[in-house]
């Protein structure tokens, strides 16, 4: 078989073609080159690596026949129209952790050559000046760093400059305060932290409810001492109402990366003293990069495996927690078993989702089980893209409630399935351990315990003695090895539930002939 064709677009760092391995084909273009773009990508490609000079738009997308997986070797998504993406099916992921050390650096970088005027004390010297007693700057040590934005690199940059003797104070209305209170900082409101913060660094992405936050009136409520800091997306900071501010003294100084519009070459701003500027260049430093490959290669090989890939961008759900990730498959499995038991695709799957990890977003959960019935149905190529397209068209759907309460587990994911005819079926699973082996814990009622493996058959049947035996000598005759076998039944002689795993598939005609033999109803799945 041939193997799946990766367009590299831009060019990555070696480590990102050593991340991707010997499995895909693995072809090269000039992907600034509109033409050459199009003409690459309608090769054949399952998934095209970019930066940020190739614009994945609706028609390149369009151009790509069979692509499953745009990867951006960063941060930003400007370049590619995600939402044409996600209506062909095509996943986008990104690399949202490779630049957050090199961002918060340099942040870090343009506070301190704000505060020193490192820039242009430099240009000075350039031109021949010795200008010692024009460029008096300012210490961090006991001053306050006002940190708009308190996320990742926020925390990095916080972490950082207590260690300058700097105290620390934050705004970020999604934050809880308790995490502020780990790291020693102190959350407050947008006008607290202009007025009581000495330095300022702004570490938002920049959205409707964002642009131009920091502009005049907020600018009216700083100290005439402040040094402004924006590394994070221009349009956060109102660059006209900076410059004014900066001109008539009620601004100190300022140090930007980023611009309202780039490439930005000719800003009023460049013409001050007390400013200091960089083109861009958060996440430029060679390991960021090298990160930002290695992370979208193996995005890639998750993505054309038809794994789930955590940074997928637009997968239902968003960003999935830390603690979540391991349910996913869990989920995926329970579908397929729900499934299995019904004999028939259910038109709907609540998941409900009990314990500790209740209090994350669990969302994506719902499209865990919508690929695990879609796979078990004999749909081919189901990926956390289009698993909820394709079972829209199906007419099944799926639903997510938590709750904090699991008596028995300290999680426990309970699936509730309704068939056509009005009936349910219901399958419960868990993570058991340090291991997080994953095991069902419950079926229609019944209380089990039952380590997933390949193969596994359910019997449902009245209870009475020598059923046991029955299975054994019947499945030993046509050849089919038990591995495990759990009974369980709500009463004596009343509804029992026998789960096997089995070491090999087992064809109809055999199901039939155990069915027969034993008077039980009989399923059997392999896990896909």
């Amino acid at each position: 078989m041939s193997k799946p064709v990766v367009l590299i677009a831009e060019e990555l760092s070696p480590a990102t073609l050593e991340a991707l391995g010997p499995d895909f084909e693995v072809r090269n273009c000039n992907g600034a080159d509109r033409a050459e773009l199009l003409t690459e990508l309608g090769k054949g490609v399952s998934a095209v690596l970019i930066r940020s000079a190739t614009k994945m738009d609706s028609e390149a997308i369009g151009a790509a026949k069979g692509l499953k997986v745009i990867a951006r070797a960063g941060v930003g998504l400007d370049n590619v129209d995600v939402p044409a993406a996600t209506a062909a099916g095509v996943m986008v992921v990104n690399a949202p952790t490779s630049n957050i050390v090199s961002a918060a650096e340099l942040a870090i970088a343009l506070i301190l050559a704000s505060a020193r005027f490192i820039s242009p004390a430099h240009a000075a010297l350039r031109i021949g000046k010795w200008a010692r007693s024009k460029y008096t700057g300012a210490e961090l040590f006991e001053k306050t760093l006002g940190i708009v934005g308190f996320g990742r690199i926020g925390q990095l940059v916080a972490h950082r400059m207590q260690a300058f003797g700097m105290k620390v104070i934050a705004y970020d209305p999604y934050l809880q305060p308790a995490r502020a209170a780990q790291l020693d900082v102190r959350l407050v409101d947008l006008d607290t932290l202009l007025a009581e913060s000495d330095f300022i660094t702004i570490h938002l992405p920049k959205t409707k409810e964002t642009a131009n936050l920091i502009g005049t009136e907020a600018l009216k409520k700083v100290k005439p001492t402040v040094r402004i800091i924006n590394a994070a997306r221009g349009g956060v900071l109102d660059e006209e109402a900076l410059y004014e501010a900066l001109k008539s003294g009620k601004v100190a100084g300022a140090g930007l990366d980023v611009f309202a519009t780039e490439p930005c070459t000719d800003s009023p701003l460049f013409t001050l003293d007390n400013v200091v500027a960089t083109p861009h260049l958060g996440a430029s430093t060679d390991e960021a990069q090298e990160r930002a490959g290695i992370a979208v290669a193996i995005s890639v090989r998750k993505a054309l495996a038809g794994e789930l890939v955590p940074d997928a961008v637009n997968v239902k759900g968003g960003a999935i927690a830390e603690d979540v990730r391991p349910a996913l498959p869990l989920v995926e499995k329970l579908a397929q078993v729900l499934f299995a038991i019904a004999g028939e695709s259910p038109v709907s799957v609540d998941v409900e989702v009990r314990g500790e990890i209740a209090g994350e977003d669990c969302s994506v959960l719902a499209t865990s089980a919508l690929r695990g019935i879609l796979s078990a149905s004999g749909v081919n190529d189901v990926t956390y893209v289009n698993a909820p397209s394709l079972s829209q068209e199906r007419g099944l759907v799926a639903s997510v409630t938590t709750t904090g309460d699991s008596p028995d587990h300290r999680n426990m994911v309970f699936l509730s399935g309704a068939l056509s005819n009005g009936e349910r079926v219901s399958v419960s699973g868990t993570l058991m351990g340090i291991k997080r082996v994953e095991k069902i814990v419950e079926i229609d009622g019944l209380d089990v315990d039952v380590a997933f493996s390949d193969h596994l058959l359910f019997l449902r049947y009245t209870d009475r003695p020598g059923v046991v035996g029955a299975v054994g000598n019947a499945l030993g005759a046509l050849g089919i090895n038990i591995a495990g076998m759990q009974v369980a039944r709500n009463q004596r002689g009343g509804e029992a539930l026998m789960v096997l795993t089995v070491d090999s598939a087992i064809p109809a005609d055999v199901l039939a002939k155990v069915a027969k033999e034993t008077s039980a109803t009989a399923r059997f799945v392999t896990l896909v």
